[in-house]
C-alpha cells in the first residue's frame, strides 16, 4: 500500500466558474440565490448573495456545500436520524437539506457546492446546473 496518493485540487477560477454557472441558472430561474463552494476541506472558495435572496440561506448554503464536500454525497440524501446525530455531533455545521451536492471530478471529491432560498428542488438544480460547466464534474 502507498504512503501517498495523487489528488486533484478545485482552484478559485473554478469556484467562480461553478459560482457563476449557478448565478446564471438562478438568474434564468428567476429565484435568487446564495451560492457557497468550498474545497474538500470545507473551505470557501466563492460566495454570493443574489440580490434578494434571504439572509438566514448564507449559512445554510455554506453548510450545504460543508456537508457534500465532507461525505460525498448530495444533501437531503442522509439517512433520517443519522442527519440529526450528524447536526447535533458538528454543532449544526453539517445539515440534510437538499441544495448541497459534492464536486467529483475523475473519482476525486474536490469539493462542494451549497445552493440556498429556494426550494430544495430549486436549490439542488442550480447547484447541478454549475456542475455541468465544470470539465469532468460528475452531475446529480
Amino acid at each position: 500500500m502507498a504512503d501517498t496518493a495523487a489528488s486533484l485540487k478545485l482552484t478559485t477560477d473554478g469556484a467562480m466558474k461553478l459560482l457563476n454557472a449557478a448565478m446564471a441558472k438562478a438568474r434564468d430561474m428567476k429565484v435568487p440565490q446564495c451560492i457557497a463552494v468550498v474545497d474538500n476541506g470545507g473551505h470557501l472558495l466563492a460566495f454570493a448573495r443574489m440580490d434578494g435572496a434571504y439572509a438566514l440561506s448564507v449559512d445554510t448554503a455554506l453548510m450545504k456545500a460543508m456537508t457534500a464536500a465532507s461525505y460525498g454525497v448530495p444533501t437531503g440524501e442522509i439517512a433520517a436520524g443519522v442527519d440529526i446525530k450528524l447536526a447535533i455531533a458538528t454543532q449544526g455545521k453539517r445539515i440534510n437539506l437538499p441544495g448541497g451536492l459534492p464536486v467529483i471530478v475523475d473519482g476525486h471529491v474536490i469539493g462542494g457546492i451549497g445552493v440556498g432560498s429556494g426550494t430544495g428542488e430549486q436549490d439542488r438544480q442550480v447547484a447541478n446546473a454549475a456542475l455541468g460547466q465544470l470539465a469532468g464534474a460528475k452531475t446529480f
